[in-house]
């Protein structure tokens, strides 16, 4: 049950339909790295982390692979038996970059798993569906193109839509808004998500201009403080997302009132374990969130769909994932997809997904 190797790999992920608009970048193509944990009793697990981009949030592909190879050799021999043991391990061979131990938190899980025969929902409580709803996201772009998508998809069964806004004039912000509102009316949940790129003056402004259209604002400003002062001056409920670096970020928030809800990314938060901890925390105190990732594959998806398939229905806003803006998949067997605005829960022990090693490069091998 003691970790015997340790396989690094990437995959090139381009992004099939053009270009990923957001406030503060763009994105063609993403690298993703991925970790095979196998044991001593013939056991292997898969994990991922996938930045988007280098300036989205402080994490970066080679800035995985060189954390991997700073824990690598040291994680040899951990027992798997325990994710809080192996996540101890972790912390002792390298301080912070949680996005980095979130592939081995989830590849150990899939191990675990497997093990025992159960999912890795089981693991995180236990799922109380059998499928989660997922969301569109819709990029920053043309206002009548943004309303064309999202009436589209609200068409296809997705029952929740984000449009992407800011880095532009107020003015194109505020009509993009208006236009998704007329278009898809009260068939979905909408979700205004400026990615951390209004002042506080910007964000307030905004807010009043679409008083009258009802969506929930996610994460407009930039840092907590500049959130702090948010609070109590918007018509419009606020999520947190870029700001929930770590489970006590979370929990500051909802000790302080500043967030009505929070889109997880469950490698920002340091992975499967440490992001049941988050979920635990809001069902404290009944605050939606979503369980989502940057960016990735079947392996990061399969791991969010498996933590939103433990969360109370009502709080759940949703699972997204990357597929629709992919070609193709790491397990071509049991893909991850999206299906009338639900994603299946993968069945069979662990994650469900065994990736084809061949559709992708091996970087690197620790132990062994």
């Amino acid at each position: 049950m003691r970790i015997d190797r340790i396989h690094v790999y990437q995959a090139r992920l381009p992004v099939v339909d053009g270009v990923y608009r957001m406030s503060h970048t763009s994105v063609e193509a993403l690298d993703s790295t991925l970790v095979e944990v196998t044991t001593d009793d013939g056991l292997s697990g898969w994990g991922e982390t996938c930045p988007i981009g280098p300036v989205y949030q402080p994490h970066h592909a080679l800035g995985a692979r060189a954390g991997l190879e700073e824990m690598g050799p040291g994680l040899i021999g951990t027992d798997t038996s325990s994710t809080r043991a192996v996540a101890r391990r972790m912390d002792g061979l390298l301080t912070g970059h949680e996005y980095v131990k979130a592939a081995v938190d989830i590849a150990v899980l899939d191990v675990i798993g497997q093990r025992l025969g159960v999912p890795v929902s089981t693991l995180l409580g236990g799922a109380v569906v059998d499928s989660v709803p997922s969301y569109y996201s819709v990029t920053v772009g043309e206002p009548d193109e943004s309303a064309r998508v999202a009436a589209e998809k609200v068409r296809s069964g997705y029952r929740r839509i984000q449009v992407k806004v800011a880095g532009r004039d107020l003015a194109e912000d505020v009509e993009t808004v208006r236009k998704v509102w007329e278009a898809i009316g009260h068939r979905a949940r909408i979700s205004i998500d400026a990615n951390r790129a209004m002042t506080v003056a910007h964000a307030l402004q905004f807010d009043r201009l679409c008083a009258e259209v009802p969506f929930v604002l996610e994460q407009p400003c930039n840092t907590i403080e500049e959130m702090e002062l948010l609070r109590g001056r918007l018509h419009h409920p606020v999520l947190l997302d870029e700001n929930t670096v770590d489970v006590n970020t979370v929990l500051r928030a909802i000790g302080s009132g500043i967030a009505d809800g929070f889109s997880f990314k469950v490698t920002r938060l340091g992975g499967l374990t440490k992001a049941a901890l988050a979920r635990d925390l809001c069902a404290l105190r009944s605050l939606p969130h979503t369980c989502d990732d940057a960016w990735g594959g079947d392996v990061i998806a399969a791991a969010c769909v498996h933590l939103g398939a433990t969360v109370d229905p009502r709080l759940l806003e949703g699972v997204w994932i990357a597929q629709e803006h992919l070609e193709g998949h790491y397990d071509p067997v049991n893909p991850v997809v999206v299906k009338d605005g639900h994603i299946a829960v993968p069945q069979g022990p662990g994650l469900g997904v065994r990736p084809d090693a061949d559709l992708l490069e091996r970087l690197a091998t620790y132990g062994g």
